[in-house]
């Protein structure tokens, strides 16, 4: 056997007078080709469950969020029900607990992937070889019926919006979307938030009492959802599964590609992380005996607590918990004198290196080591 290689044709093999022309490119990935960070939903640093949702936020999945007005009380969970033989082990579900079953004109409700603009600078969007993406996922639900994908550039402002339909009840479908670049409107080469996938599960007349737009325009809100969107809040029966959610260039979804768990949590803690175990609700903390350790400087102040596990996208949003007994948020522990300081603060601190933690008196030693639990956000 011999191998050709040829740049025009690509690889081919040579066996017993046969050839057989591979095209690597196409059928090999060679980098990171989802540009969506946890689409099989095997991360949940928040926790697996949470329930009474009336609005906006992350609960449990990472790096999924959503927008929600007036559209009933969700339970949110990282669920167990997958596509069978494909490998996922989690799916994303969102369960009506209280229902709307008519939805008032600026109502809502749609999951919601934010994603940074510099992570998208290969779709060449502004440009004349603005090029081609495709979505792909699996999606379970008890409501049969249209529901509205919407692609949303924040910089631009510009979106479009396809529509895909639940054909069968309790079963697991896979959906493909295809979607043109846009020659207009650039996505910001930066860390900010700039483009967005949303799948609506029920909108006001606000949003679906215009011409759904099927190519990308600047964004307005009667044209993003489709009229004939299901309402999925109108009965506590409702539920919708979502995972194996993946966008890549090009016009052919191909299969899925499974990143390490590592990695995967690597990519998530940029936005999100804790300095207790993966999957702990906040609120749990107390149970946890073991903290970061800080030094107190003086009786008001420590050191920095040292760098994150992760770099962060931004200079996060920081919470302090007790590492372990009842004390609560914004409480630590003297871990030489064997007792906890209450109300304490943080100042200082960037994207890679933990604040100071701060109080007007209280800790008690210089020298001392202060032990506290965290969460740093720095969610788009």
């Amino acid at each position: 056997m011999s191998v050709n290689i040829n740049g025009s044709t690509g690889v081919s093999l040579v066996q017993d007078g046969v050839i057989v022309t591979a095209d690597m490119a196409s059928s090999v990935p060679l980098g990171t080709k989802n540009l969506i960070i946890n689409g099989n939903m095997q991360i949940a640093q928040r926790g697996t469950s949470a329930t009474g949702i009336t609005g906006d936020g992350l609960n449990t999945v990472d790096r999924f969020t959503r927008e929600l007005n007036t559209a009933g009380t969700w339970t949110m969970t990282q669920d167990t029900d997958v596509p069978t033989g494909e490998g996922f082990a989690s799916s994303m579900k969102y369960s009506c607990t209280t229902a709307n079953a008519s939805l008032g004109s600026g109502a809502y409700f749609a999951i919601e992937s934010r994603n940074e603009g510099q992570n998208f600078q290969q779709l060449k969007y502004g440009s004349a070889n603005a090029e081609s993406v495709t979505l792909s996922f699996w999606v379970k639900s008890n409501k049969t019926g249209t529901y509205t994908l919407e692609f949303y550039r924040v910089d631009s402002n510009r979106d479009m919006s396809n529509t895909y339909t639940i054909d069968s009840a309790d079963t697991w479908e896979k959906k493909t979307i295809t979607i043109d670049g846009d020659t207009t409107g650039v996505i910001d080469n930066d860390n900010g938030d700039g483009y967005r996938l949303l799948w609506w599960m029920g909108a006001g007349t606000a949003f679906t009492s215009g011409t759904l737009a099927t190519s990308w325009a600047t964004i307005s809100n009667p044209n993003r959802v489709s009229s004939s969107n299901v309402n999925l809040a109108d009965s506590t029966d409702n539920y919708i599964n979502i995972t194996g959610v993946q966008l890549e260039l090009g016009s052919t979804a191909t299969a899925f590609e499974y990143r390490m768990y590592g990695q995967e949590l690597a990519l998530c803690q940029r936005y999100y992380q804790t300095s207790y175990p993966s999957g702990v609700a906040a609120d749990g903390v107390t149970t946890i005996t073991d903290g970061v350790t800080w030094v107190a400087i003086n009786t008001a102040d420590t050191s920095n607590g040292g760098s994150y596990p992760t770099p962060m996208r931004a200079t996060p949003t920081f919470t302090i918990y007790y590492p372990g007994g009842g004390s609560g948020v914004n409480s630590a522990r003297d871990n030489d004198a064997g007792v906890a300081i209450t109300t304490i603060g943080y100042t200082g601190g960037t994207a890679t290196t933990l604040p100071r933690l701060t109080k007007g008196s209280g800790f008690t030693t210089r020298a001392n080591t202060i032990a506290a639990q965290y969460t740093a956000t720095s969610e788009l």
